[in-house]
């Protein structure tokens, strides 16, 4: 995403060692490498994310003497571990949140999660501020119809279903691809479209050709045209077993797109079911593959659910509201601590 960030003359400072693996002599020539740049740059905030970065940011910023330190939240799928690993990483997640002045949440379920059953966080320092996104481009992007399916050669009688994200284990794209051969049964001119890229990719080919649904399905890979994309599908899914607030599907609705999606985290923030979209349990492909029926054989219903949709994200989720929101918080840090 350094596309994204120099667009908006933003130069990112990348720190090659910060990687997801767990190394003991990456990990540590990251640590002292944020450290040394917190040192010099003395920042009054430090803002991480993610699990790595949110550990290893948080000790250099506490040990550079940065004054306010904030840690976001977008997922916890801490259940998927064995029972010593899991202690282990609840044991880790304590303690450096610990050395949070805030903690944020981007979603009620999430807080919930951190607070109530996970019990790492502190509710007098853990805060809930969803997520904002440029949704301005995809709210404008029926002027791009019919431009993605000339360039794939799709006609306009083919229906396309599109799941968008990265090919890693919790967003269990495999689901996606058993509930492909129930829905072409009943409705064969429909392809499905995997957009997104990750570590998973040639397994799920794999997957994909092994229970015979290649002819229905096209892997993508990674692309930036999204607003083309979301313009010309009939319906996107969201198949994960665990989410903070899913940005595919904000997305999907901002560009008034048909969603269907497992009933997981913080999805229910985002969709309504069977007003904003359908919600299915995580591993049911025939609940999956009903829900997609429906929406593609039921045009004007699926379009009140995506109208219906998009008013609420458009108006939750804009970025415009997350800036405020942030900008708040520091402020009440910054005067909290006394440096304002």
């Amino acid at each position: 995403m350094a596309y994204l960030a120099q667009s908006k003359g933003i130069q990112p400072i990348i720190i090659p060692e910060l990687r997801k693996p767990i190394d003991p002599i990456a990990d540590r020539i990251a640590f002292m490498k944020l450290y040394r740049l917190m040192k010099k740059e003395k920042p009054h905030i430090v803002h991480t994310h993610l699990a790595k970065a949110g550990a290893l940011g948080r000790l250099a910023a506490k040990m550079a003497g940065v004054p306010i330190i904030v840690h976001t939240y977008h997922g916890y799928s801490i259940a998927y571990y064995r029972w010593l690993k899991t202690q282990l990483f609840l044991g880790i997640d304590r303690s450096v949140n610990s050395l949070s002045d805030r903690i944020v949440a981007i979603s009620d379920p999430m807080y919930e999660d951190l607070v109530e059953k996970y019990k790492i966080a502190k509710s007098d320092r853990t805060v809930v501020i969803n997520l904002g996104l440029e949704l301005e481009g995809f709210m404008k992007c029926d002027v791009l119809k019919g431009q993605f399916r000339r360039e794939m050669n799709i006609p306009d009688t083919v229906f396309l279903v599109g799941i968008v994200g990265r090919l890693v284990p919790v967003k269990n794209h495999r689901l996606f691809l058993s509930a492909v051969r129930k829905v072409a049964q009943q409705i064969p001119n429909a392809v499905f479209l995997v957009i997104g890229d990750g570590e998973l990719r040639q397994e799920l080919e794999e997957y994909a050709n092994e229970i015979q649904v290649t002819q229905w399905v096209r892997f993508l890979g990674w692309r930036k045209d999204l607003d083309r994309i979301y313009a010309d599908l009939d319906c996107v899914a969201l198949t994960s077993n665990s989410e903070g607030t899913p940005v595919a599907l904000i997305e999907a609705l901002s560009a008034r797109c048909p969603v269907v999606s497992t009933d997981v985290g913080g999805v229910k923030e985002v969709v309504e079911d069977e007003k904003s979209g359908y919600l299915v349990e995580p591993d049911d492909s025939s609940a999956l593959a009903n829900a997609i029926i429906d929406i593609l054989s039921n045009p004007d219903k699926a379009r009140r659910m995506a109208e219906y949709g998009h008013q609420k994200v458009t108006s939750k989720f804009a970025s415009s509201r997350l800036v405020s929101d942030i900008r708040n918080l520091y402020m009440e840090l910054l005067i909290e601590k006394g440096i304002l």
